[in-house]
């Protein structure tokens, strides 16, 4: 009897140990979930598909991480913490910046001092809502980005803001006994690696979040694209993002591919190509992927395509001359594979209310087993 007890604990804590070892080993799914705007509708969140959730934003105030809308983030973080109930697991970020909020990056981690002030502020918001940790959407070190103040010091301070961050992490740590994460979201392109050490950086840092995504500008073009389109070798593209990171010294196991759950529009010069390569003269607002193949697919007018190169689909209205890049099913499920060949830490995507029938999130979920 005491051997066949001994048999069913042993197999018990063998199996419990393999699910363990198997959680960690699945691929992280991050969510950008916006809060800029006021109340975000947590009740669309599916957290069982989830590992993490960044609360986008925080802004940077007079060298310090500064919430704008405290009463309505205070609800907010409240609600993203309710979501463990659902999956315990599950860890909530503050993200700092983004386009808008970047603009004092620069001054707040210029000094020794400075860098400290930021930090403890960073970290003091983090800990009064119980969150799990701190992502760095700084858009862009050493760039103008939105107006933003900018110097050639940006590239080291880039690196020394990450080591005091994590120096406060580790602090809050030993006094609570909880892990804390420090994340980024990086530019999903070579100038942004010319602007940084992101082998330096990385070394501080738990995952590197790669935007690939707003790739096209002048041309209409893919915005999110897997791969390059064409030969052009100065077109940015996921896997091109992946090669120049890990060229850098990010290890493959922290970097993450971005998803857009948006689409970028924009009016075109001519029809030929069905808009691809053609100059934009305007840029025109899409919506979400819910939006998009809900209501746009199927409006008159609209016709989809496939880029097999890229891997990625496009839209194209001849009479509008308006031309719309995005991901969808097909190429997400593309994206997860990528990063289940080439053993990255996962994905993560701009912004979950952006597809709020989750069309996107299921692909991402079944991809990965989850």
């Amino acid at each position: 009897m005491k051997q066949y007890t001994f048999a069913i604990l042993f197999f018990t804590l063998a199996t419990c140990a393999l699910a363990q070892k198997a959680s960690r080993n699945k691929p992280v799914v991050i969510g950008y979930v916006g809060g800029y705007r006021g109340l975000a509708d947590t009740s669309i969140i599916e957290a069982n598909k989830l590992t993490h959730i960044n609360y986008a934003f925080v802004d940077v105030k007079n060298n310090r991480a500064y919430l704008h809308n405290e009463k309505t983030d205070t609800i907010n973080f409240r609600n993203l913490n309710g979501l463990k109930l659902k999956n315990p697991s599950l860890k909530i970020l503050i993200s700092i910046g983004g386009w808008t909020w970047s603009k004092n990056f620069s001054d707040a981690v210029l000094t020794d001092t400075s860098r400290k002030a930021f930090a403890e502020s960073a970290v003091a918001i983090m800990a009064k809502y119980d969150l799990d940790g701190v992502d760095i959407d700084w858009e862009y070190p050493g760039m103008r980005g939105d107006s933003n103040v900018f110097r050639p010091e940006d590239k080291e301070n880039y690196t020394l803001m990450f080591k005091e961050l994590r120096a406060e992490l580790d602090t809050l740590q030993q006094a609570t006994g909880k892990k804390y994460l420090l994340t980024t979201a990086v530019g999903g392109f070579p100038s942004f690696l010319h602007h940084t050490e992101m082998g330096k950086a990385q070394q501080y840092l738990d995952y590197v979040n790669l935007m690939t995504y707003d790739y096209s500008w002048s041309k209409a073009s893919h915005h999110t694209n897997l791969y390059n389109a064409t030969k052009d070798s100065s077109a940015n593209s996921a896997d091109k993002a992946v090669a120049a990171f890990m060229e850098a010294g990010v290890p493959v196991s922290k970097l993450v591919m971005g998803i857009a759950f948006y689409g970028r529009g924009s009016i075109v010069e001519d029809d030929t190509k069905n808009g691809i390569d053609s100059k934009i003269t305007s840029h025109s607002h899409v919506g979400g992927y819910t939006y998009i193949k809900d209501s746009l697919l199927t409006q008159k007018g609209y016709r989809s395509y496939w880029d097999k190169r890229a891997k990625a689909p496009y839209m194209f209205n001849a009479s509008d001359k308006k031309f719309i890049s995005y991901d969808d099913e097909r190429s997400v499920r593309y994206k997860c594979k990528y990063v289940l060949r080439h053993k990255l830490a996962g994905v993560m995507f701009w912004e979950y209310a952006d597809d709020r029938k989750g069309y996107l999130l299921a692909v991402i979920a079944s991809t990965f087993g989850n």
